[in-house]
């Protein structure tokens, strides 16, 4: 039996090994059109490679995946977080769980990853072509024809595929699955940051709030976590996970919206209230400037404080009931105009793909051509930062290189 793995990223290589491991007697070969594989890998995580996600059970895992997560609900019983730690830990690769749930090999390093996934491939018997760009596909009979963009490459015909092409930004990269058939969800953004072009808050540029609460105005969709203050605008977790659910609804929106941000995480008003009655009461002779509640960074307390129209140098005990109604409003639903989003490069994630009507998920294998499997970001499944893109990979390309059995 000949397998072909279109693409050498994380799903890829993995499901190439999953294939030699199910049917050793197979020819396995990873068509690459780079010059390396794994390179999202290798700078994930700043350089260490965030490898998946320590959260403890699969209900948590799944509320992660705003796009795909009632599929991957069926598989991660088979293959999860967990089980891919133990993968990881018998081929001789330690992890580690951070504080926030993230999941890195204790070395610090991605390239123990990439190693340990080459060596399993060449122990297996995994060939590996580079420069080896795919142009389409073709169903003959119940084989499948591989053409390449490149002459030096001539076409090939296999018994089984396994598209893992990863994310696309442009919805013509998906064209040679679409003309075959499939439906396909138009790529777009699924990780970004917020531009404030118009926002004077930029100007406080490094500044992260340890727990903020955040929310898309006039919708449901809700993140927290740490906020960054950039100099184009707001990033980190509390943004970046926001960005992800509203992908859509913010590309429709042309990305011109507003954010309204909860600076204390506390949405009882009533609970605000009484932390700043307190303070009034305690501490009447303190000024404004010198006693910041929720221990909120000195330089946002100073500039919420200005926006509310107060000053700085007021004391505590001389507040108005209108002046504490300011800042309760402002701590709580501080309100700030997006227009615009940047990306990250070299780990963009994309919302879109091969639409999930079109793929059985008991096999990963396509329900317009038989044959062709499909593994990782190529499909319509994205998730929040914190290796859970990852995991998708790992997971369906686990089930993927089964071959239906």
């Amino acid at each position: 039996m000949k397998v072909a793995i279109i693409g050498g990223g994380a799903a890829g290589m993995f499901s190439a090994i999953q294939v030699k491991v199910n049917h050793p007697n197979a020819e396995v070969i990873v068509f690459e059109k780079s010059q390396k594989v794994l390179s999202k890998l290798k700078i994930s995580g700043g350089g260490r490679c965030n490898v998946t996600n320590g959260v403890d059970s699969i209900a948590e895992l799944v509320k992660a995946y705003p796009r795909g997560g009632k599929k991957l609900k069926k598989l991660f019983p088979i293959f999860n977080n967990k089980t891919m730690q133990k993968w990881l830990l018998d081929r001789g690769v330690e992890t580690l769980i951070q504080e926030d749930r993230c999941v890195f090999p204790v070395a610090q390093d991605s390239q123990v990853i990439i190693d340990c996934f080459l060596n399993e491939a060449k122990r297996l018997g995994v060939t590996i072509k580079f420069g080896a760009a795919v142009e389409s596909i073709k169903q003959v009979d119940e084989k499948i024809k591989i053409y390449f963009a490149d002459d030096r490459h001539s076409s090939q015909v296999f018994d089984k595929v396994i598209a893992t092409t990863g994310g696309s930004p442009q919805r013509k990269g998906l064209d040679w699955l679409a003309n075959l058939g499939h439906k396909i969800e138009s790529p777009i953004p699924s990780l970004f940051t917020f531009n404030m072009p118009k926002e004077s808050i930029t100007k406080l540029m490094g500044i992260v709030v340890e727990n903020a609460m955040t929310n898309i105005q006039g919708t449901k969709m809700k993140a927290e976590g740490p906020l960054l203050i950039t100099h184009w605008g707001m990033s980190g977790p509390a943004i970046l996970v926001l960005s992800s659910f509203g992908a859509r609804y913010l590309s429709e929106q042309n990305y011109d919206f507003k954010v309204q941000i909860n600076w204390v995480h506390e949405i009882n008003n009533d609970r605000v209230k009484q932390e700043l009655d307190k303070i009034v009461e305690e501490h009447p002779k303190k000024i404004l400037a010198n006693y910041r509640p929720y221990l909120l960074p000195e330089r946002l307390w100073l500039y919420l404080v200005e926006k509310c129209e107060l000053d700085e140098k007021k004391k505590w005990g001389d507040l108005s009931k209108k002046g504490v109604n300011k800042l309760i409003n402002i701590l709580t639903n501080d309100i700030y105009s997006v227009q615009g989003k940047t990306t990250f490069r070299d780990e963009f994630v994309t919302c879109g793909g091969v639409s999930l009507e079109d793929v059985d998920f008991k096999t990963m294998q396509s329900k317009v051509v038989k044959n062709l499997y499909f593994a990782g970001e190529v499909l319509d499944i994205d998730a929040i930062t914190g290796g859970y893109n990852f995991q998708g990979a790992w997971t369906t390309g686990f089930i993927a290189g089964r071959l239906g059995e």
